[in-house]
């Protein structure tokens, strides 16, 4: 029997790294996952796959979060296909990317999680958990400086933050609860590539000070750990970086 036995998942932006093995962990705790992508279908089909090759139950489901149509179709494709909703990982971020939009970052990483909370929140049973991914780069930025290049997606996914924060009285009086998870610079992921692109040798200065930096799969654990956490809303789960709490 696995934890998540009978519940459905929601993890967004799940087609490739964090997010496809933070799938890929709760559905092999039990959970039926929706496979969120933006663009990048056959990457998703193939997390798909991989879950129901290992005896799980996944869809793949095209939606950009920015929208309300989007958002929608995540929480009814989780309805339609498996009949419930009980989990959502807000995994997705951005604001590196070229060619966006000024105000991207933060229509993603503050408004796109918001109005999906408030999207599923009508259809999440008591007991219900939502989990939010971050980076101590963004938790800390009003304490500790990051570098330039991150600075604006940082303050955007803060705000993104504060805002689910600002939402928990609300899912209190529903009984679901809000853990955020807050990440050190993760190996290999999307982000880290992109900043080290912008400013050769972060990550492997990033790594001599921090010690040691998490890889996509041991940050993931650690975000599928929390949806069974037995911790109160509001919670903060650190992962690796103990370099920002002195």
């Amino acid at each position: 029997m696995g934890k998540l036995d009978g519940k459905t998942a929601i993890v967004t932006g799940s087609s490739r790294g964090v997010g496809a093995d933070v799938a890929k962990f709760l559905a092999a705790e039990g959970a039926a996952v929706v496979v969120n992508y933006r663009q990048k279908a056959p990457r998703a089909n193939k997390v798909v796959a991989q879950i129901q090759e290992a005896g799980g139950r996944a869809v793949a489901v095209g939606a950009d979060l920015t929208t309300q149509e989007g958002v929608q179709a995540l929480v009814s494709a989780a309805l339609e296909n498996f009949g419930s909703l009980d989990l959502v990982v807000l995994n997705a971020s951005g604001g590196m990317e070229s060619g966006m939009a000024p105000d991207y970052a933060l229509q993603l990483n503050r408004d796109a999680q918001v109005n999906l909370l408030n999207a599923a929140m009508p259809v999440l049973p008591a007991g219900a958990r939502v989990v939010f991914v971050t980076s101590h780069q963004a938790h800390f930025i009003e304490t500790v400086p990051t570098m330039p290049e991150y600075e604006p997606v940082a303050k955007s996914k803060r705000a993104g933050e504060d805002a689910l924060r600002a939402l928990i009285p609300n899912l209190a009086a529903e009984d679901i609860s809000l853990v955020v998870v807050s990440g050190d610079m993760i190996e290999g992921t999307v982000t880290a590539t992109l900043l080290d692109r912008a400013n050769p040798g972060a990550i492997e200065a990033r790594r001599a000070e921090a010690g040691r930096l998490y890889s996509v799969a041991e940050f993931a654990e650690e975000i599928a750990k929390m949806a069974t956490a037995d911790v109160p809303s509001g919670h903060t789960e650190y992962v690796g970086g103990a370099d920002y709490f002195k």
